[in-house]
């Protein structure tokens, strides 16, 4: 389980490694270009049931922790679906990942971080995620 620390808050927000690396990638290229945005979420297992959404700005310190030392796969189809959310008025709603293209080749990506676990989902480089959103 990953954990964002934004801004002062006191309390840290647990999300799935491989579901952070995926998001961490589409922050990243938002904040990078100076947008801000909402994140939106279910609350997991074991927290109080509802959703929480906080909003995401440039200034505002952000900090990923990954239980994980291993570097994800990531899919291009689930950043893309992130990115595409983070452009409406709505902003990013956290989604399971589809798994639509199975036995799809997965490459690893070396810059991520999160889970080393096998996807059967396409898997994008560094250099094509900073190409998304």
């Amino acid at each position: 389980m990953g954990t964002i620390y934004y801004g002062g808050a006191g309390t840290p927000i647990h999300i799935e490694d491989r579901a952070l690396a995926h998001l961490k990638v589409v922050i990243a290229t938002k904040l990078r270009r100076n947008e801000s945005f909402t994140v939106s979420w279910r609350h997991p297992e074991g927290e109080p049931r509802g959703r929480s959404t906080i909003w995401l700005h440039p200034s505002i310190p952000l900090r990923f922790v990954f239980d994980d030392p291993e570097p994800a796969q990531l899919s291009r189809e689930w950043i893309e679906e992130l990115a595409n959310s983070a452009n409406s008025s709505g902003g990013i709603m956290l989604v399971a990942e589809h798994f639509d293209a199975p036995g799809a080749p997965a490459v690893d990506e070396p810059g991520a971080d999160g889970d080393s676990g096998s996807s059967p989902a396409p898997a994008v480089t560094a250099e094509q995620s900073r190409s998304l959103a």
